[in-house]
């Protein structure tokens, strides 16, 4: 039985997606192609992640992100959250000579002055502001405890809690005080003791609550503390948090532990949810479904189209369903709008980047790193 929902509910639903697209040449992905208009045209986004498909030069993607956010505008749609996933290391979508070659956070985590983690997010944030881009799904929390992870490794501040929580919390202060550009830890509750790549299968991991507390959590209490504002989550089963749902699902992890225990009142969203880890066991639409009802604000899905249609007819229809109720969806926008009203307006001006400075912070820290 459908119940009475109001005549926006599609475009309710829509700010709380977070796609990306595609184009069927290199070229037209880094353009407002047919997908990316679409995102905006039908499906109402609230904010569009960017790839290395999509980045050209820096002329190029601020002329293409501000024809989106015109669009975006004429559409009668809120300022768009654009992000990207730009860590310093081999996570950097930004390439010379247009941008600069940051370090990896581990470089940063080695030459034990936290500073230079904040002196790196607000020029990395700086470069990102100057083309319209206004989130970074930056820094990386996890604590790379295990050495045969396959995925975080020098994406990782180190192995260290402490030296991790420092550097973490320092980076917050950097995109957010210094540079006023939206963080986000990942991957909630930490990703840094697995040794399979949730892009590929489902972790697990087996630990009690208080070597949780001890180690993985430590960095995410820190930065929660500095203010972050932007929480991605991980793909994984903590096996004593809940015994049969990853963190992207799990009530018991996003709501109990994130909310409850920890605090935290900022942006909640999802890893990709065409990642294998939650993909091949409830599917992407479903997994969406039952991100929102574990406390997710925002669902990413990064590539495909179907999809994506897909993510927001599911979400129509558990709330048609009394799945989930409509006032569930007006609490994440609620946080959305705050966020965008705070983060996301669009600036008078780019901001010009002295990139020799941002050079020779690069070279000092890499120095300093023992690297140099």
């Amino acid at each position: 039985m459908n119940v009475p929902t109001s005549p926006d509910l599609p475009a309710k639903i829509g700010q709380l997606l977070f796609f990306g697209w595609i184009g069927e040449t290199p070229e037209s992905a880094r353009t407002v192609n047919t997908h990316a208009a679409t995102l905006i045209e039908e499906l109402a986004v609230g904010g569009v992640i960017l790839m290395a498909r999509n980045i050209g030069t820096a002329g190029e993607t601020r002329a293409m992100l501000s024809a989106l956010q015109a669009r975006a505008a004429a559409r009668g749609l809120p300022p768009l959250f654009v992000a990207i996933d730009q860590e310093g290391g081999r996570v950097s979508h930004f390439a010379a000579p247009d941008y600069t070659r940051f370090p990896a956070a581990k470089t940063i985590g080695d030459t034990a002055d936290s500073e230079n983690a904040r002196r790196i997010a607000r020029a990395i944030a700086e470069e990102l502001k100057s083309v319209g881009i206004n989130w970074d799904f930056a820094p990386v929390l996890d604590v790379n405890n295990n050495p045969k992870n396959p995925v975080i490794g020098n994406r990782s501040y180190g192995d260290d809690p402490a030296r991790a929580a420092q550097m973490g919390a320092a980076a917050v202060r950097g995109f957010q005080d210094d540079a006023h550009l939206l963080a986000c830890g990942k991957h909630f509750p930490g990703h840094g003791d697995t040794e399979v790549d949730s892009h590929h299968a489902l972790p697990t991991i087996r630990v009690d609550r208080a070597r949780l507390d001890a180690v993985e959590l430590v960095p995410f209490r820190a930065a929660i503390a500095a203010g972050l504002a932007g929480m991605m989550t991980s793909h994984i089963v903590f096996t004593e948090l809940d015994a049969s749902l990853p963190a992207t699902l799990s009530p018991a992890i996003l709501t109990g532990l994130l909310r409850g225990d920890l605090g935290y009142e900022g942006l909640i969203i999802t890893d990709c949810l065409e990642m294998k880890g939650v993909a091949d066991h409830w599917g992407s639409a479903e997994a969406a479904v039952l991100a929102l009802e574990a406390g997710a604000d925002i669902l990413l899905c990064c590539h495909t189209l179907a999809t994506q249609f897909g993510i927001r007819d599911a979400i129509l229809e558990a709330v048609r369903n009394e799945r989930i109720t409509e006032a569930r969806i007006d609490k994440s926008l609620a946080r959305i709008a705050a966020a965008k009203t705070r983060w996301a307006q669009t600036p008078a001006a780019y901001p010009e980047i002295d990139f020799a400075e941002h050079q020779a912070l690069v070279a000092r820290v890499t120095a300093a790193a023992g690297r140099g």
